[in-house]
């Protein structure tokens, strides 16, 4: 019998035996029954209007080890009932004796099946709510598509550096007629043209080890972050040298979107190069 069926109590005339309070009332008030009594009675109860041989009785209540006067045990626990009930051997009205042989339970029963599991209604998670480890996880996309756009960002700032280098006198003239200072001019063609030969091997550098997939490129990005971050937002301010054709509006506009190109490009590897990147920091792996 499944467990969901199985009864939890049982009622027989003004009687009731609560099975898993192992309690016995009599419309309603609890009456005194000890627990092995009471459990010979439960035993009756469930196979009531059968014979219930002394051996099963003893097989069910006194495991094999214990050391008890079998006969006399289960003749007291049989009085107890008897008593508790109002009920004799001789004018049996619940406890039929069978002699030599065992017990019935000779009173109709009626078996009270378990009360239904109250299930407590879960809340369910909104959608929109944002936990701390959603809110730290990166967005979902492949590896390849990652890599990708990692790739683009490095021709990008390559074609910068080329661009510049081929112009670096226009620039001086563009930066000397915008700026009165005369020392600024060549300060600032100087800084263009150092980070520019500084970056392009750096460059060059990181193309080919997201080309060819280099798993350690996680941890080398890592690394060369703080120092390659403050050339990139440098280079941010390029489209000023171009504001003559631009215009200020517009060159501000391509400023913000390129500062954010170095975060975003350090996105990317972490994106693409999860695993390593967090193994390197301690941390477990990043959610992709």
């Amino acid at each position: 019998m499944p467990p969901s069926q199985i009864p939890t109590a049982f009622r027989f005339g003004p009687f009731e035996a609560d099975l898993r309070e192992l309690e016995l009332r009599k419309r309603g008030v609890k009456l005194r029954l000890q627990e092995q009594p009471f459990q010979v009675l439960a035993l009756l109860l469930q196979r009531a209007g059968e014979l219930v041989s002394r051996e099963e009785l003893r097989t069910a209540l006194w495991p094999a080890d214990t050391f008890v006067d079998f006969d006399h045990s289960l003749n007291t626990a049989i009085n107890k009932i008897r008593e508790v009930l109002g009920d004799s051997a001789s004018n049996s009205q619940f406890v039929e004796t069978v002699p030599k042989r065992g017990y019935r339970f000779i009173a109709n029963v009626e078996a009270i099946g378990p009360a239904p599991v109250q299930i407590p209604e879960t809340r369910k998670p909104d959608a929109d709510a944002l936990s701390p480890e959603t809110l730290n996880q990166l967005p979902a996309a492949s590896r390849s598509t990652a890599r990708f756009f990692f790739a683009l960002i490095q021709i990008m700032y390559l074609i910068f550096y080329l661009a510049a280098l081929n112009k670096l006198d226009r620039i001086r003239e563009i930066v000397a007629a915008a700026i009165t200072s005369s020392g600024s001019a060549p300060l600032l063609q100087a800084a263009i043209l150092l980070t520019a030969v500084l970056a392009i091997p750096t460059r060059l550098y990181l193309l080919s080890a997201v080309g060819f997939d280099y798993r350690g490129l996680g941890v080398k990005f890592r690394r060369l972050f703080p120092a390659l971050a403050p050339v990139d937002l440098f280079w941010a301010m390029s489209p000023f040298l171009m504001f003559h054709l631009l215009g200020v509006g517009l060159a501000f506009a391509a400023t913000a979107a390129l500062l954010y190109v170095p975060f975003a490009q350090r996105t990317l590897i972490r994106m693409a190069y999860a695993e390593k990147t967090a193994r390197s920091e301690g941390a477990p792996p990043l959610s992709r």
